[in-house]
C-alpha cells in the first residue's frame, strides 16, 4: 500500500471522526445546582420574583436552583459577579432596572449591560408608587410637594437604592416640581418600606410589589402610581398622569439574564421555562395580586428593552445633574 493511499485513508478517517464528533449531542445541562443571583437584599421585588421562579425551575431542570442574594453598590456587586461567571448556565441573574441605569450613574459599575450578558427574558414590570405614612399629614402629591418645599434642608425620602427607578422617579419629581428631597437609599425595597413603617422617614418611593400589602392594609398611604393606568385592585390610587404630570411614567423591571457566551440552547430552554412558570394561572394570580405586571417575552424583547432604556435613563441622570459615583 502506497504512502499516498495511506494518507488518503487517514484523511478520510479523520474527516469521518470529525463528522461523528459534530453529530454527538451536547453535554447534558445542568449537572449541578444552578444559582439565581439577586443583587439586592432579601425581601424586595426582584428577590420575590427569583424565589417564585427558583422552585419551578428546579423541578423542570432536575437540579436544585438556589437564590443567592449579593447586595451592594446599588446592585453592581451581584451583577458584576454574574458578568465574571462562567457562561455555562449554572450562574444566572435576576435583576431590576438598576441594571440599565447603573452604567450611567457609576464610573465603573463592573459590567457592560450589552457586552457582558445574554438576555433570557423579561419577567415582570411594575409601576413605582409614591408613599407616605398615614400619620405624616401628607395625603396627596400636592401635599408632598408642599411639605418638601417648606422643610428646611429637604424632606427625607426613602428609596430602595441609588440608581433604582424609584430613586430616579423621585429625582424626576424634584426636577418637575422645583423641590429638593433628601434621598435615603437602602439595600432593598423591603428595607425602604421598613424605614417608612418604623417612622424613620415620612415618605418614600418603591416599586409597587413590596408596598402592595401595606397599602391594602392601610399601614402605608399610596399617593400616586407611576404606571400608565391605575392598578386593578387599587382603584382609588391615581396615576401621576391623571394628576396632571405629563409623561410621568416609570416602571421597575425584573429581568432574567445569563453571562455572555452562554450557549443559545441553554438560553432558549431557560426562556421557555420562565414563560411556563409565569404562565401558570395560580402563580400568575399570586404575582398580579402582589403588584407584579408579568412579561415573559423572551431574549429578543429583553435585548430591545435594554437597548432602549440605557439611553433613556442616561438622559434623566444628566438632566438631574446626578454625579457619577
Amino acid at each position: 500500500m502506497t504512502f499516498h493511499r495511506l494518507g488518503r485513508r487517514a484523511a478520510l478517517a479523520l474527516l469521518a471522526g470529525g463528522a461523528t464528533a459534530r453529530a454527538q449531542p451536547a453535554a447534558p445541562w445542568p449537572t449541578r445546582p444552578v444559582r439565581l443571583v439577586v443583587p439586592f437584599a432579601p425581601g424586595g421585588p426582584t428577590d420575590v420574583m427569583a424565589r417564585v421562579l427558583a422552585p419551578r425551575l428546579s423541578a423542570a431542570l432536575g437540579q436544585p436552583v438556589v437564590v443567592d442574594n449579593r447586595p451592594g453598590g446599588g446592585g453592581n456587586v451581584g451583577v458584576a459577579h454574574v458578568a465574571r461567571s462562567a457562561p455555562d448556565g449554572n450562574t444566572l441573574l435576576v435583576t431590576s432596572t438598576g441594571f440599565v441605569v447603573n452604567p450611567s450613574l457609576f464610573r465603573n459599575p463592573g459590567y457592560d449591560p450589552v457586552q457582558d450578558f445574554a438576555p433570557i427574558s423579561e419577567l415582570g414590570a411594575s409601576p413605582n408608587v409614591i408613599l407616605a405614612r398615614p400619620d405624616s399629614g401628607i395625603g396627596s402629591i400636592a401635599e408632598l410637594v408642599e411639605r418638601a418645599r417648606t422643610t428646611p434642608g429637604g424632606l427625607n425620602l426613602a428609596n430602595p437604592g441609588t440608581g433604582s427607578t424609584p430613586h430616579l422617579t423621585a429625582e424626576l419629581l424634584q426636577l418637575r416640581a422645583g423641590i429638593q428631597f433628601v434621598q435615603i437609599p437602602h439595600n432593598s425595597a423591603a428595607l425602604a418600606v421598613q424605614s417608612l413603617l418604623s417612622g424613620t422617614t415620612a415618605a418614600g418611593v418603591t416599586a409597587l410589589p413590596p408596598a402592595h400589602a401595606q397599602i391594602k392594609a392601610g399601614t402605608l398611604r399610596a399617593l400616586a402610581l407611576t404606571g400608565a393606568a391605575r392598578w386593578p385592585d387599587l382603584p382609588n390610587v391615581p396615576t401621576m398622569l391623571e394628576l396632571g404630570w405629563p409623561d410621568f411614567v416609570s416602571e421597575t423591571l425584573q429581568g432574567f439574564l445569563a453571562p455572555a457566551g452562554t450557549p443559545a440552547p441553554i438560553v432558549q430552554r431557560l426562556a421557555q421555562e420562565a414563560a411556563a412558570v409565569l404562565g401558570d394561572p395560580a402563580i400568575r394570580a399570586r404575582l398580579l395580586a402582589a403588584g407584579f405586571g408579568l412579561r415573559a417575552n423572551g431574549p429578543a424583547a429583553l435585548a430591545a428593552r435594554i437597548a432602549a432604556e440605557v439611553p433613556l435613563w442616561r438622559g434623566l441622570i444628566e438632566q438631574a445633574g446626578l454625579p457619577r459615583e
